[in-house]
């Protein structure tokens, strides 16, 4: 009955209630990390206040049951209404995708599980024998891309060199393509053509497929090493861009394609960018011709990437050991988030680097006009 105690507690419940609030000029930051062989999703908050401080935490973790290797974010509603707030997470050593539920703290298991092993029986003295569900991938899942068109649409590229197409409404497994030759680490969909999905295999290629037309044999791109990363142009619908093991980054032009295994399309550009294979790319959604990249050389970079001249503007190290993954916020396009090695988020706030604001000044002025950004 102490009104010191009393005020005290309730002082605190507000400030704990502040922290769990999320309000719509929030960012919202999704990391998968493993630390002590513990595998968890943490939910980050990007909060700045009026007088232009900035304020990062974790609001809320998530369990999950192995290693992490891929992350997509997506809005279906699995669970009724107009939108969800899921993660598609593809996991080491395990066939399945799982999806998780972000709005619930303290969630213990996925509400879905795409593909994964029905039944293994273990013989004495021999290997033993797997059951895979219908549909499943056969090894680890490396990449995963989520449609924004078709909602209920996930892309998923494994290590068992097969690209699937899955019903997240359903569960089921749609399309299995089989035309990569080794592991497929990447895979991405058209921001304008929404059928249309590209795949980056370890094989040095990369394949342009129409999901209405599967079996057909689709446009491939030779490149130079391992592919690690791709992304569409969010400003036109012709142009992509592959990060390489080698440190190079290749621009290219679908107009040129060929459907000839033996013919070259030239790439519009090659950039060499990192030391080290680079990781990570990640167009800004706002602002056309910006390109991030991050590498495993612990650097990011910031590129223009106009008239297929690619010239560095900034680049920074930004303590996070190696760098895995970079990503521009799509409420927020001027922030950038970074993960690493040493397994901690790092925002980078680009609008406020000099380079940034004298070459797309005008499209930072239009981000913080727009509502809810």
């Amino acid at each position: 009955m102490d009104p010191y105690l009393k005020d005290k507690d309730d002082d605190e419940e507000s400030e704990d209630s502040d922290d769990m609030t999320i309000n719509p000029t929030d960012s919202v930051i999704v990391c998968a990390r493993n630390e002590d062989d513990v595998s968890q999703l943490e939910i980050w908050l990007y909060v700045e206040s009026e007088d232009g401080e900035s304020n990062v935490y974790v609001h809320h973790d998530v369990i999950i049951s192995s290693f992490p290797l891929c992350t997509a974010w997506l809005d279906c509603p699995l669970k009724g209404g107009d939108k969800g707030n899921f993660i598609a997470v593809g996991l080491m050593d395990e066939p399945s995708i799982e999806i998780w539920d972000l709005d619930i703290i303290d969630e213990v298991q996925p509400c879905v599980v795409l593909g994964g092993i029905a039944e293994m029986k273990k013989k004495k003295g021999k290997k033993a024998s797997i059951k895979y569900k219908e549909g499943s991938h056969r090894d680890s899942v490396l990449g995963l891309a989520w449609n924004k068109f078709y909602r209920n649409v996930l892309a998923s590229a494994s290590a068992d060199k097969q690209v699937k197409i899955w019903d997240v409404a359903t569960g089921k497994c749609t399309i299995t393509m089989e035309h990569h030759t080794d592991k497929v680490q990447a895979v991405a969909w058209n921001h304008f053509a929404h059928q249309v999905l590209l795949s980056g295999s370890f094989d040095h290629s990369v394949v342009l497929k129409d999901g209405r037309a599967s079996s057909h044999s689709g446009y491939k791109w030779t490149v130079t090493a391992d592919v690690e990363s791709l992304a569409w142009d969010p400003h036109t619908e012709h142009s992509f861009v592959v990060s390489l093991e080698d440190g190079t980054v290749k621009g290219f032009d679908i107009r040129a394609a060929t459907s000839s295994s033996t013919s070259e399309s030239k790439p519009s550009f090659t950039l060499h960018a990192h030391d080290k294979a680079v990781c990570a790319i990640s167009y800004n959604p706002s602002a056309p011709n910006l390109l991030a990249t991050g590498s495993t050389d612990k650097m990011v970079k910031l590129w223009d990437v106009s008239n297929n001249q690619p010239s560095c503007i900034s680049s920074r190290n930004p303590k996070a050991g190696a760098v895995f993954s970079v990503s521009f916020s799509e409420d927020n396009p001027f922030l950038l988030a970074i993960g690493g090695s040493k397994g901690t988020l790092e925002v980078w706030d680009t609008s406020y680097d000099a380079a940034v604001a004298q070459r797309f000044g005008s499209y930072i002025k239009k981000s913080r006009t727009t509502p809810g950004s």
